[in-house]
């Protein structure tokens, strides 16, 4: 197997940079430096609060740190590519939360209860929670788009599956995998596929990761006959150290399927999350007592922020709209009002005038400069302010903390074969869309994104999505 001369300059000239030792010491760092803060955050707290406090007891126990590394490397968590974000965040705070109890119960055992103190380990471990994540993410965030991070990847297929994966590495490159060449048995591929080479057929597959050092390969071909892929595995499972395959399921679970061995038979088995009554129960919990707590904490708030909207233009101070929730049973979603009182009319007489943007409201029913919007319902859609009412919703029982965006009976059409899995779930205060572009995205990529939640659901990846939602209110991103 002889390259294409004419292809050699175009691969001799593609410098391959990344490397996953790098990415490995940066996340290793990362990690020490985090839980390195959190130990002497809570060390010094609790020396602030209490001056007979001595901080060396506890600088002894800094070897501890490598225990913590040693138990994230055993779980998957380096290099840290190729890891969801949920899977990360169920990972590193299982993990923690491990490493933690057991040191407790060691100190106990060796009856040094009484010489350390509890509040030390308990902060400890709440900021290590928090910081390590917060670390990895403001890594990833400062690095990830470096030649260097993560790992190279051969992409075998230039179809519409090999588009769609250079297209998602290429826009996540959080996600590590950095593809570099493209292979297609089809000549009429070649050329380049998103700026990534296509530069033969599959029998080049071994050459190139021996002559350009690339250890991942993803098999972008479900379509493709189960003997020829049995082929494929068979001839390239021994020349990459990492092979991924696209199986033919797109839209199938993907967060909650793990590989099965039924007497050398190979077998996926799906979790069916919605149908398990602990993490329901679970789910049920998380939404009672955040509200219930969150709800009592900013009371004042709320009150500040009906005042305000009182005193900016008149009308009542919460609108109400029937939406459609959990088995297709109607409710009505409370927000804090953020129109003028006579908004059709505004909405009407705007489009008459401006015509051009009749278009993009019949599409999205979204306006970037929305004439019915007040000034301080501008500021509340911006933060998401406008839908605290909806705790109220919550407790009723009618909304979730985390769900679907809750849609009206005029955008149903939009769902098509996706609504059953709407109907499956409560509609919730915030949502896998909301923190994946918000405004900025197409409908059909919320409609995408909703069923995907659906799909996949379970308690961490709603905490994951309650993290990422502060971060976008705070920032406002895709708002408006």
């Amino acid at each position: 197997m002889q390259l294409n001369r004419t292809l050699q300059p175009t691969i001799s000239a593609l410098s391959i940079s990344t490397r996953s030792l790098p990415t490995i010491l940066f996340m290793i760092s990362s990690d020490l430096m985090a839980l390195g803060a959190a130990g002497l955050l809570s060390i010094y707290l609790r020396l602030f609060f209490d001056g007979r406090f001595h901080p060396n007891l506890y600088l002894q126990l800094y070897p501890v740190l490598g225990l913590f590394i040693f138990a994230y490397a055993t779980v998957g968590l380096y290099p840290g590519v190729a890891i969801s974000p949920v899977d990360e965040l169920r990972w590193t705070s299982m993990t923690t939360t491990l490493i933690y109890l057991a040191l407790g119960a060691a100190i106990f055992l060796f009856r040094e209860g009484e010489v350390y103190s509890r509040g030390v380990f308990l902060m400890a471990w709440a900021l290590s929670l928090v910081l390590v994540q917060l670390n990895r993410a403001l890594v990833r965030h400062c690095f990830a788009g470096k030649k260097w991070w993560g790992y190279p990847v051969l992409v075998l297929g230039a179809g519409k599956t090999g588009d769609l994966v250079i297209r998602t590495l290429k826009r996540r490159p959080g996600i590590g995998l950095k593809p570099v060449l493209v292979l297609d048995d089809d000549p009429n591929k070649q050329g380049s596929l998103h700026d990534v080479p296509v530069v033969g057929g599959l029998e080049l597959a071994p050459i190139l990761a021996k002559s350009r050092q690339i250890p991942y390969a993803i098999v972008a071909m479900p379509g493709v006959p189960r003997g020829r892929l049995l082929n494929l595995l068979e001839r390239y499972g021994h020349t990459f150290a990492h092979l991924l395959i696209i199986p033919d399921l797109f839209g199938f679970s993907s967060l909650w399927v793990a590989a099965k061995d039924l007497g050398g038979v190979l077998g996926l088995e799906v979790r069916q999350q919605l149908l398990l009554p602990g993490p329901r129960f679970a789910k049920f919990l998380m939404d009672l007592i955040s509200t219930l707590i969150g709800g009592l904490l900013i009371l004042p708030f709320i009150g500040l922020i009906a005042l305000l909207i009182r005193l900016d233009s008149p009308g009542p101070i919460f609108y109400g709209q029937v939406r459609i929730g959990q088995g297709g049973r109607y409710f009505k979603a409370w927000k804090f009002r953020s129109m003028v009182q006579n908004a059709d009319k505004v909405l009407q007489e705007h489009l008459e005038q401006h015509p051009e943007l009749k278009e993009s409201w019949e599409k999205n029913h979204k306006l970037m400069d929305d004439p019915r919007v007040t000034r301080v319902g501008r500021f509340l859609r911006r933060t998401s302010l406008d839908e605290l009412p909806q705790l109220w919703n919550i407790l009723r029982g009618e909304m979730s903390l985390v769900g679907p965006r809750p849609i009206v009976d005029e955008e149903i059409w939009r769902y098509g074969d996706k609504f059953a899995l709407y109907t499956k779930v409560s509609p919730g205060l915030t949502g896998l869309w909301q923190v994946s572009g918000r405004n900025n995205i197409t409908y059909e990529e919320r409609v995408n994104l909703d069923a995907y939640y659906v799909r996949n659901w379970s308690v961490w990846l709603d905490v994951y999505i309650l993290v990422r939602t502060i971060w976008v209110v705070a920032f406002g991103e895709g708002a408006y």
